[in-house]
C-alpha cells in the first residue's frame, strides 16, 4: 500500500475518476490490515454524499456463457449512449494464495482502453455467492468517480447468488443454447431473481431453437412472481459477440429503473440492502474482534476445534461461544 497517497488524495482523485487512484482507493477497501481498514473507513465516510447515482447491474450465467464478450460489447454501447461505465469483474480465487486467476482485464481489452471505462478485477477469495466481500464497498468508490453504469461480473451461477442480488438494482441471467431441455440445470432461485434474461451467442445457425428456448423461458416464467409489479421479465435473444440484442437490453434496463422509481421500490431495495450489509460487516466485526480479544481467542480456538472435530454441533459451539461474548 502506498502510504504516501493521503486521504484527501484518495478523495480528490475518486472526485476526478482517476483511474490510478480508483484502483488504489480499492485496493485500500480489500485490504484487511486494520490500518488500512480505518482509512477505508473515513474514505467511504467522505465519498458517501457522492454515491447513489449509479444503475448497478448485477451480470450472471453459467461459465461459457459469454459473461465477459457481453460486458465489453455492453458496456462499448452504453458509452456511445453518453455513459460512463465501471466494471467489477469478480475473478475466481486461488485456494492456495486467494489471489485472482483469470485476469479479466485481458479479456476485455478494448472497453479496458476506452477513457470512459474503468475495469477492476477483484479476487473473490473463497467468498461465497460470486463477489467479493468488499464490491458493495468497491461499488460506492465507482458511484463517486461519477460511473452511470456499475457491471457487476460474478464468478458463475450458485446458491449463494443471491448475494449479488442484494447488492445490485438489476439482476441479469446470461443463457446460451446447449443440448437436451434448455431449461434443465436453471436453477429456480435464478429464474426468480432474474429481471431480465439474455439468450446469448445466437446466430443463424441456431436461431430456430433459440426461438424455442424463448419460448420455453417465456412459459415458465409465468409460473413465477417477477420482483417488481407491473414487470414482465424480458427473455431477449442477441449475440455479445455481434452485438445483436444489445439496444434492447439497454432499453429494457432502463425501463426497468424508470418503473422502480415510479413505485418508489428502487430506494426501498437501496436502503434494505445497505442495511443487510451493516448486517454484514457486524458479523464480520465481531468475529474478528473475537479471534483477535485476549481473553476470547484461546476460548475461539477450543469452541472451533471441538466444532472442526465433531466433538459437539457447530451451531452449539458457537452458541456457547457467543453466550461468552455478550453473556447469557
Amino acid at each position: 500500500m502506498n502510504k504516501s497517497i493521503s486521504l484527501q488524495d484518495y478523495i480528490n482523485g475518486i472526485k476526478s475518476s482517476d483511474k490510478r487512484i480508483l484502483g488504489k482507493a480499492i485496493t485500500l477497501i480489500e485490504s484487511k490490515k486494520p490500518e488500512h481498514r480505518e482509512i477505508a473507513d473515513q474514505l467511504l465516510k467522505e465519498i458517501l454524499p457522492f454515491t447513489g447515482k449509479s444503475v448497478r447491474v448485477g451480470i450472471t450465467g453459467v461459465p461459457g456463457a459469454g459473461k465477459s464478450t457481453f460486458i465489453e460489447s455492453f458496456g462499448k454501447y452504453a458509452i456511445k449512449q453518453g455513459k460512463k461505465v465501471a466494471v467489477l469483474a469478480i475473478d475466481p480465487s486461488s485456494s492456495i494464495n486467494k489471489g485472482s486467476i483469470l485476469g479479466d482485464k485481458t479479456r476485455m481489452e478494448e472497453l479496458a482502453k476506452d477513457p470512459n471505462a474503468f475495469i477492476r478485477p477483484s479476487p473473490s477469495s473463497g467468498f461465497l455467492g460470486g463477489i467479493a466481500n468488499t464490491t458493495f464497498e468497491s461499488l460506492l468508490i465507482c458511484e463517486a468517480a461519477g460511473f452511470d453504469y456499475i457491471l457487476i461480473e460474478t464468478v458463475g451461477v450458485g446458491q449463494s447468488e443471491t448475494l449479488v442480488n442484494d447488492i445490485t438494482d438489476v439482476f441479469l441471467f446470461l443463457k446460451v443454447i446447449g443440448t437436451g431441455d434448455e431449461l434443465q440445470g436453471i436453477k429456480r432461485g435464478i429464474m426468480e431473481m432474474a429481471d431480465l434474461i439474455f439468450i446469448n451467442k445466437v446466430n443463424s445457425e441456431n436461431l430456430s431453437k433459440a426461438k424455442m428456448t424463448k419460448t420455453e423461458l417465456t412459459r415458465a416464467l409465468q409460473f413465477i412472481t417477477p420482483k417488481e409489479k407491473d414487470w414482465k421479465i424480458p427473455v431477449i435473444l442477441g449475440s455479445a459477440l455481434e452485438k445483436t440484442g444489445l439496444d434492447e437490453i439497454y432499453n429494457k434496463i432502463e425501463n426497468y429503473i424508470t418503473l422502480k422509481t415510479k413505485n418508489g421500490t428502487f430506494f426501498e431495495t437501496r436502503k434494505n440492502q445497505a442495511q443487510k450489509r451493516f448486517e454484514f460487516w457486524v458479523r464480520e466485526y465481531i468475529l474478528e474482534k473475537a479471534k483477535n480479544d485476549l481473553l476470547l481467542a484461546n476460548s475461539f480456538q477450543e469452541h472451533k476445534k471441538n466444532a472442526s472435530e465433531l466433538l459437539s454441533n457447530p451451531s452449539s459451539e458457537a452458541s456457547e461461544f457467543v453466550k461468552k461474548i455478550f453473556g447469557n
